[in-house]
C-alpha cells in the first residue's frame, strides 16, 4: 500500500475556530462576573506580581469559583465546553440552495485522502483543555495541547497543571514534528532526529491562528518552510487590519476571514497548499 504524505493542520482555538474566549461563554457569568472585569483583574494581578498571565487567569478561575460555590470538576469544565459555538463551516451545514455540506474537518480529510495526503489535526491553545475536550470537535484532533488543571483525589481542580502561553506554544510544534506527542516524555523531544526521519516536516505544517499570541508559532512554521494563516472575525471592524499588519511584516503567509465553508478563502488556500505538497512530493521522485 502506497504510503501517504503526512500533513499537520495546527490550530489555535479561541478566535480561530470559536469566536471569543471560551471562559466568557458560561464560566465567567457563572461566577458572577462580566468578561471585562475578569480580564482586568487578571491583568492587574499579573502586573503587580510579575506573573504569567495564563497561570493567573487559571488561578483566578478557581478562586472565584470557590467564592461563588461553583463546582470545578473535570466534567464541569467539559460541560462548559459543550456550549461553545464555532465559526461558519466548522460543523456540517446547509447552504443557501438547501444543499447539505460536510463540516471543515470532514471536507479537508476527504480532500487530503483523494490527494494521497494523510491529514492530522492538532490544537495548540492557551485556553482550557478540559473545555475543548467537551466540545463537538474534540474527537477531530489527534492531540489537544492546551492549559489544564491538576485535580485532587475527589476530582476537584486545585491548581494549574499546565499553562501554555504564546512562547511555550512552539514546544508543541516540535513535538508534532518529531512525533513526541506525550507531554510527559522529555527524551524523544530532545533526541536528535534527522529532518528526513521526523514524523511531520515543518514544510508539511499549516498553522492557523488569529493574533499576536500566535506570532511565535506563525514565524516558526513559516521560517521552516511551512505555511501560516491568520484568520479574522468576519464583519468585524478593524479585525482584518490586524492580520494585514502581520502579513506586511512577513510573519504569516496568508490571511482569511474565519469562515470555513466550502469554497471560502481559507478552504481554497488550504486545499491549494495541499496540492502544492502533493506536487512537490511527486517531483522529488525525479
Amino acid at each position: 500500500m502506497k504510503k501517504k504524505i503526512p500533513l499537520a493542520l495546527i490550530y489555535d482555538f479561541d478566535g480561530t475556530l470559536s469566536p471569543g474566549n471560551m471562559q466568557e461563554r458560561n464560566f465567567i457569568p457563572a461566577i458572577g462576573m462580566n468578561k471585562k472585569t475578569f480580564w482586568e483583574e487578571v491583568s492587574a494581578i499579573s502586573k503587580t506580581n510579575q506573573a504569567d498571565n495564563i497561570l493567573v487567569y487559571m488561578k483566578l478561575m478557581l478562586d472565584k469559583a470557590r467564592g461563588s460555590s461553583i463546582p470545578v470538576r473535570k466534567e464541569d469544565f467539559k460541560n462548559y465546553g459543550a456550549d461553545l459555538s464555532f465559526f461558519e463551516g466548522i460543523l456540517p451545514y446547509t447552504d443557501s440552495d438547501g444543499n447539505k455540506e460536510e463540516g471543515w474537518f470532514e471536507r479537508i480529510n476527504k480532500y487530503g485522502n483523494e490527494s494521497g495526503i494523510k491529514v492530522e489535526h492538532y490544537i495548540v491553545s492557551s485556553g482550557i483543555r478540559e473545555m475543548i475536550e467537551g466540545t463537538k470537535l474534540a474527537r477531530k484532533f489527534k492531540a489537544i495541547y492546551a492549559s489544564s488543571f491538576f485535580y485532587d483525589p475527589n476530582g476537584v481542580a486545585v491548581w494549574p497543571a499546565l499553562a501554555i502561553n504564546y512562547t511555550t506554544k512552539t514546544q508543541y510544534l516540535f513535538r508534532i514534528n518529531k512525533g513526541s506527542l506525550d507531554i510527559s516524555d522529555n527524551k524523544l523531544i530532545n533526541k536528535f532526529i534527522p529532518e528526513e526521519k521526523r514524523a511531520i516536516p515543518f514544510s508539511n505544517m499549516i498553522y492557523i491562528g488569529d493574533g499576536d499570541t500566535d506570532i511565535p508559532c506563525f514565524r516558526l512554521v513559516k521560517d521552516r518552510g511551512g505555511n501560516s494563516i491568520a484568520v479574522y472575525k468576519p464583519r468585524t471592524r478593524g479585525a482584518k487590519t490586524k492580520t494585514e499588519k502581520l502579513l506586511s511584516e512577513g510573519r504569516i503567509n496568508f490571511i482569511a476571514p474565519a469562515n470555513y465553508r466550502n469554497g471560502s478563502t481559507i478552504d481554497k488556500v488550504v486545499k491549494t497548499i495541499m496540492d502544492k505538497i502533493q506536487i512537490e512530493a511527486i517531483l522529488k521522485k525525479y
